[in-house]
């Protein structure tokens, strides 16, 4: 029992849990008071706005469709290739005071300029801020009802106190996310709210592992206090944890480099989630479980009643 306790990467993880604590603490603290005061920079799928598809006859720079854009007082508008070099994507916020039919007329005039040979307009869509509001309150309703759903899984599973541990890592990983957003005021829409939900599920199967650890080791191992166990448990799913997550990084670093614009934040928000979920199955699901007083009695099968007597000749 004691080679359980004693592997040759025992790194006290659990030793610096308080240094942990106030670590997400204060980004968490950050987090809430820049969502509080500035909020997220929702864009078109949420606000509503105008969305044009054209096609070009031939490759156009992103930068000098921005320019001509710009000068023409779209500064606001969003643009991204859509398949090839050839077709673009503009996003408009709504304007007060201008229809949508006229809006698509002006930039498509202003997207004339920007390069030799004819412009096709391929499609106009506009989401009303009523549609927006919809999609707003659906998806801040589907995270809620993940997390609820989440805790009544591991409660079954497992135990209330890896419950609510698995769900305190889980708020951590979403809030801290939607604040890294909130502060440098990158753009916020569905791509980006998926990327929220994807990181839930990554994040609770890194934490499922280790507790399946945890509990298979309270359940061995005699002697030594729930945190030497638990110490125990993370060391040895650290490898496969590291690897996981190191090859999924390197997917989504390449998307993001490689991607284009269009799945940019959708990718940097799975880069950031992926890191702190990885962060969050180590030090913070395990360290909420022993905070709230977790032992080996907790875990250790229930035996019937009788059971010794079915066991005798």
């Amino acid at each position: 029992m004691r080679k359980l306790l004693t592997t040759n990467r025992e790194i006290n993880f659990l030793g610096q849990r308080k240094l942990a604590m106030a670590l997400s603490g204060a980004l968490i603290v950050i987090s809430l008071i820049s969502l509080m005061l500035r909020g997220l920079a929702f864009g078109i799928d949420f606000t509503g706005g105008t969305l044009i598809e054209v096609g070009y006859e031939q490759a156009v720079p992103l930068d000098q469709v921005r320019k001509v854009l710009a000068d023409d007082g779209f500064k606001e508008a969003k643009v991204q290739q859509f398949g090839t070099p050839k077709d673009l994507l503009i996003r408009l916020a709504p304007r007060k005071g201008v229809k949508s039919s006229e809006l698509s007329e002006k930039v498509y005039a202003a997207l004339s300029k920007a390069a030799k040979g004819k412009v096709e307009l391929r499609r106009v869509e506009f989401v009303g801020p009523q549609v927006g509001d919809e999609l707003t309150e659906d998806g801040a309703l589907a995270v809620l009802v993940s997390l609820l759903a989440i805790l009544m899984y591991v409660a079954v599973r497992f135990e209330w106190r890896f419950a609510v541990g698995s769900v305190v890592a889980l708020a951590h990983d979403v809030t801290i996310t939607l604040g890294f957003f909130s502060v440098t005021g990158l753009e916020f829409d569905l791509t980006v709210l998926a990327a929220v939900l994807a990181v839930i599920g990554y994040s609770l199967n890194d934490t499922i592992v280790v507790f399946d650890r945890i509990r298979e080791n309270f359940r061995k191992i005699r002697k030594g206090s729930p945190e030497a166990v638990m110490n125990t448990s993370i060391n040895q799913t650290l490898s496969r944890t590291l690897m996981t997550s190191l090859t999924t990084l390197l997917v989504l670093v390449a998307l993001f480099f490689l991607g284009g614009e269009s799945i940019h934040n959708f990718s940097l928000a799975l880069i950031l989630g992926i890191v702190v979920g990885t962060y969050s199955s180590i030090y913070v699901a395990s360290a909420a479980a022993l905070m709230l007083g977790v032992s080996k009695a907790d875990l250790m099968p229930v035996q019937k009643e009788g059971a010794h007597i079915d066991d005798m000749p």
